[in-house]
């Protein structure tokens, strides 16, 4: 979203320190409006909300229906993540008057995380028609065609934008998103290398002096570090080029989160990795791995699947054989099930849903649940009213292992978009992915397969958060599923 600075400072003179109905202290001076509204918009941008709201509040008890005090209000809610009270006070300070362009386009960005996306396509074609050669109105029209997946209007839309400002990182990254959603990967690798100079965005590693490998093979002693960049499931999906790399370096070392040191072991064997910046060694050149696709100039045709490329811990997989024979009523099928992503995910609003939407898969016969589920949604586990059996492991999931062992004897999963997908694809093991309308770029478009999970089929939304539309024909596959004669374990279906 936009940052809201005023332009136009209010009319009214308001002392810092007087609210509702105050009088002013004695010996004070009034500050003029602008200047109040000035500071606020610095507390604003210092993300000091609370100071910045009072600022505003004391503001607008002289003369309510100010549009630059309210529209920042209206920022300030969406940071805090209120997302209805934020567009009531956008909406509010445009019927007051505020008609920048910029007003329109924080109202369309609004309305776009909350999935009202008639509205917030309105809105940016209204803050575009305003200012045509603003590059930030662009990128957000951008931003809601593609969630509308009206995708090669997306293109064209972020195409616009850096034809004004060609620097503007966003775009560039959108326009990569939206390139490769389509599978065209030749130019959306290169736009999607855009996505560490995004303003705000987490850094990739401390500062270094050391070059970006370019993907040319190192000579003897030149260590390459790798960098277990973005998600889980990213990391999952990526290490299977790192056997690309070592072909063209002898020396590779990953920096890789703690919980996934031991999956990148059993994914390559003996690859010298550390979790902590103080361990890493001495290196020529770096790469994240989201980045290696491009390197290795992936293309539909030659996206990399030696499925399955990880194996469960065989002892781990065989304690749980035993355990899940011990709880499951012998003949059930065995469906693991997810419901929920890390909710600091940036995307977890639209991928994420709760365990009550997945009602219509709890009445199966022969189809016993057993709940993958970790974090805060595993509580939900405690409603559930199903008739099928269902089994919580979430107090004996320890780790990645402990998740690769149980999929490992389970017959389907069933899951969101989350990291579980990944492994579950990575084993080679049967998984259903639930997709949310404006998927990851890395699921393409109106496919029920992927190149980079044989084993993987896919489950598209059909509208914005319309998880209730999507159930039913998830549920009716499943049935299909567990009632067909040929079922074996490890069988799933196409």
């Amino acid at each position: 979203m936009s940052q809201a600075v005023s332009d136009q400072p209010p009319p009214s003179d308001v002392p810092p320190g007087a609210g509702p109905g105050q009088a002013l202290p004695p010996g004070s001076v009034a500050v003029p409006a602008g200047e109040v509204f000035a500071i606020a918009s610095e507390y604003f941008e210092a993300g000091r909300l609370d100071a910045a709201e009072r600022m505003l509040r004391h503001m607008l008890a002289a003369r309510p229906e100010q549009p630059e005090p309210v529209h920042l209000l209206g920022l300030i809610e969406h940071k805090r993540g209120h997302g209805e009270a934020a567009a009531a006070l956008v909406e509010r300070a445009i019927a007051a008057g505020g008609r920048r362009p910029v007003h329109y386009r924080n109202l369309s960005e609004i309305y776009r995380l909350l999935a009202r996306l008639d509205p917030a396509l309105t809105a940016a074609r209204r803050a575009v028609s305003l200012d045509p050669a603003d590059a930030l109105g662009l990128f957000n029209l951008a931003m809601v065609l593609y969630d509308r997946l009206e995708v090669k209007a997306a293109t064209s839309a972020a195409r616009a934008a850096l034809e004004i400002k060609p620097n503007l990182p966003q775009a560039h990254m959108k326009l990569g998103q939206s390139l490769l959603l389509q599978g065209e990967f030749a130019e959306g690798w290169e736009e999607y290398e855009w996505r560490y100079q995004i303003p705000g965005a987490a850094p990739l590693m401390p500062k270094t002096d050391r070059p970006h490998w370019d993907g040319r093979p190192l000579g003897e002693g030149e260590r390459l570090l790798l960098i277990a960049d973005q998600g889980y499931g990213d990391v999952i999906q990526f290490a299977r080029y790192i056997s690309w790399v070592q072909a063209r370096t002898r020396e590779v070392v990953l920096a890789c989160s703690r919980e996934l040191l031991s999956t990148i072991d059993r994914i390559v064997p003996g690859l010298p990795a550390f979790h902590r910046w103080e361990a890493c060694p001495s290196f020529v050149a770096y790469c994240p791995l989201s980045g290696l696709p491009r390197l290795a100039g992936t293309r539909l045709e030659t996206i990399p699947a030696p499925i399955p490329y990880l194996k469960a811990e065989s002892t781990l997989a065989a304690a749980w054989r035993e355990k899940l024979a011990a709880r499951v009523t012998p003949g059930f099928r065995r469906l693991g099930i997810t419901w929920a992503g890390r909710p600091t995910h940036n995307n977890d609003i639209n991928r994420t849903i709760r365990l009550e939407t997945l009602a219509p898969v709890f009445d199966i016969a022969n189809v016993a649940l057993i709940s993958l589920q970790k974090g805060p949604a595993a509580a939900e586990l405690g409603g559930y009213r199903g008739s099928a059996p269902l089994i919580n492991l979430d107090p004996e999931i320890n780790s990645f292992d402990d998740t690769a062992a149980i999929v490992e004897n389970l017959d389907l999963v069933l899951c969101v978009d989350t990291s579980l997908g990944h492994l579950a694809g990575a084993l080679g093991k049967p998984v259903w992915l639930m997709l949310p309308h404006a998927p990851d770029w890395r699921w393409l478009l109106g496919r029920s397969d992927t190149p980079w999970y044989p084993t993987m089929r896919l489950f598209r939304c059909p509208g914005p958060r319309r998880w209730d539309l999507l159930l039913p024909q998830v549920a009716e596959a499943v049935r299909a599923w567990a009632q067909s004669p040929d079922w074996a374990p490890g069988f799933a279906g196409p």
